[in-house]
């Protein structure tokens, strides 16, 4: 297992280094590494710095404690930018601080490697698959949440699961709102590997070693060419996601999903 030193602590972020390869540490274990406002800075922080940093070759995305990250941070809505009408501002959330992150991952010039601990909800779910190989423990599951409580996928998810699974499985994930295992992940092809629990750290610190000893410009060449074929309107769909989520947060369904979570029963949906 490598080595790893801290070489910056954010608040909500871990950024660890062991030669060319960067760690960062989702660090919101008691929420599951849930995103509120200042985890979303401090992984565009976290981002940009280590796109930035030229000693840099690989970089290594996990979550501390028992999960990789739960989504977006339902208890913290009371702290969210709010729209003149008094709902979540999550156009501006999208757009200022989860785009950033998305396509800082994409355009990065080094391979990105997800390490996925638990589970990975919502945004997290998001995060995972903007990475370019992701592997997952045995106990981890992928869950496309937002339907639950009346929104619509983001973080470039819409364009990220079609693309990886194909259009009918990523409409059952879309619209049914169902935990999908490691395993059949695996089967389905949205991810890459899956290793027993015990051994996820060190299956993704040998991974990350490998990809920073390797050519780096050949990965930054190859990842262009991926890009321009499967993400060339990532952009675009970003926004789209953004404009629709907008609509979708004024909705009566979105605060009745939202209610329901906070009271932890079942959401009457009324389709308005």
């Amino acid at each position: 297992m490598s080595t790893y030193e801290l070489a910056h602590a954010y608040e909500t972020v871990n950024l660890h280094r062991s030669g060319g390869v960067a760690k960062i540490e989702l660090n919101r274990p008691e929420s599951m590494n849930a995103w509120n406002r200042q985890f979303g800075l401090d992984l565009r922080a976290a981002v940009e710095a280590t796109g930035a940093d030229p000693e840099v070759r690989c970089v290594l995305l996990t979550g501390a404690g028992r999960g990789f990250s739960s989504g977006a941070d339902l208890k913290d809505m009371q702290n969210q930018e709010l729209t003149p009408d008094g709902r979540p501002d999550v156009y501006k959330v999208l757009t200022e601080r989860y785009h950033p992150i998305i396509m800082g991952l994409r355009e990065m010039e080094k391979p990105v490697i997800a390490g996925v601990n638990g589970p990975a909800v919502g945004i997290g779910l998001s995060l995972a698959l903007a990475s370019d190989l992701i592997v997952a423990a045995e106990s981890a599951y992928f869950l496309l949440a937002f339907v639950n409580i009346g929104l619509v996928p983001d973080g470039g998810s819409s364009a990220f699961v079609p693309s990886r699974i194909g259009l009918p499985r990523a409409t059952e994930l879309a619209m049914l709102g169902e935990r999908l295992p490691a395993p059949k992940a695996l089967d389905w092809g949205l991810i890459n590997r899956v290793v027993p629990d015990a051994e996820l750290a060190e299956a993704a610190d040998a991974l990350a070693a490998r990809l920073a000893g390797g050519p780096t410009r050949s990965y930054a060449g190859t990842k262009r060419q991926l890009n321009a074929w499967t993400q060339s309107e990532l952009a675009r769909q970003l926004e789209l996601e953004a404009t629709i989520q907008r609509d979708m947060a004024g909705s009566g369904d979105f605060v009745e999903g939202v209610m329901a979570f906070a009271q932890k029963r079942q959401a009457a949906f009324k389709g308005i």
